[in-house]
């Protein structure tokens, strides 16, 4: 299953299920909820694991080339991101679906809690083990 039909996927789910939807719940989180649980069922059944390629995480962050940095430090840029990806791609499922919630969309702990259906606690261990990992990864 690759990305396009999984986000179709998720908006079916979204339709059909919107009509349910609390007035006063959190819309966002919500959405994130049905993305999570689509993307952790297509894992379980075998599809191609739904993680983040580098060409995905470009076009999700559209990382832009630095036209003030010389050719030798847009390399050197270029191949720390490329290290952060493969780190990023090696985290527990849950770590990595945290921290792309808390620094790539931004969300706070309440929705990534809300999101992957785990504690507010949870969700910020989850960010801080990722972080950490990442750390000791990136400084090997």
């Amino acid at each position: 299953m690759d990305a396009e039909d999984l986000t179709q996927e998720v908006f079916l789910r979204a339709y059909g299920a919107f009509e349910r939807l609390r007035p006063d719940s959190n819309h966002r989180a919500w959405l994130y909820k049905i993305a999570t649980n689509c993307a952790y069922t297509a894992m379980k059944s075998g599809h191609r694991r739904a993680r983040l390629s580098a060409q995905s995480l470009d076009k999700a962050r559209e990382v832009p080339a630095d036209e003030g940095l010389s050719p030798y430090n847009q390399v050197v840029r270029d191949e720390e991101l490329t290290i952060l990806r493969r780190a990023i791609a090696v985290l527990p499922p849950k770590q990595e679906a945290a921290l792309m919630l808390r620094y790539v969309q931004g969300l706070g702990y309440p929705e990534i809690a809300q999101a992957l259906g785990c504690s507010e606690e949870s969700a910020r261990a989850n960010v801080y083990q990722a972080t950490r990992r990442l750390r000791r990864e990136v400084e090997e």
